[in-house]
């Protein structure tokens, strides 16, 4: 069985190809922003998936155009590489140390888009890189790969370990969500 997926994407605002490999590969990433680059190397990392992207976007106005497309292109390589998620564990579940930050993840691939997160007080700033973003991110990626996502900060003042610790948790969670386990649908229903 393979389990990947390419996405590519154009508008007046990005141009974006991903590639996403769940079972392992290369990851190669550029954004076009610098710290976003830095934080899906890490949930690919974390989560043992082959990930590369280029996306070409418009940063000279902003980077939200090119941050929120990529979780969408992200969105929808999970949803495709899954297939029907026959076989899968479905759930999976992190609680991460960063330094003095304490994240806590769960997720469930249910086939409902739902977000809740909840990292308190950020500073506005991470660099050169809106804060603000992280969300957008997430609430892109939820909307095109339909799972019930809960990320929490349970301790932390610093915003780049918070953040750090969500997309460390988040790609530790995938990996043990998209495990294969078994041969059916994990669902009483008999779909996702």
């Amino acid at each position: 069985m393979t389990r990947q997926a390419t996405i590519t994407r154009k508008t007046a605002e990005t141009a974006i190809v991903l590639s996403l490999c769940l079972d392992g590969g290369e990851v190669e990433i550029d954004s076009g922003v610098g710290f976003l680059d830095h934080m899906l190397t890490l949930l690919a990392r974390h989560g043992g998936f082959g990930l590369t992207l280029n996306c070409a976007g418009d940063v000279e106005v902003d980077d939200h155009h090119s941050v929120e497309d990529i979780g969408i292109c992200l969105g929808q390589a999970f949803d495709e590489a899954l297939g029907d998620r026959r076989g899968i564990a479905r759930y999976g579940s992190m609680m991460l140390p960063m330094d003095e930050a304490l994240i806590l993840c769960a997720l469930d691939i249910s086939g409902r888009s739902m977000l809740c997160a909840d990292l308190g007080a950020l500073n506005p700033k991470v660099g050169q890189f809106d804060t603000e973003l992280v969300e957008e991110f997430l609430l892109a990626f939820t909307r095109h790969f339909p799972i019930t996502l809960h990320l929490r900060r349970m301790a932390g003042s610093n915003t780049h370990h918070i953040i750090e610790g969500c997309f460390k948790a988040l790609g530790r969670a995938l990996r043990q969500a998209v495990a294969v386990v078994g041969d059916e649908i994990p669902s009483t229903k008999g779909v996702l």
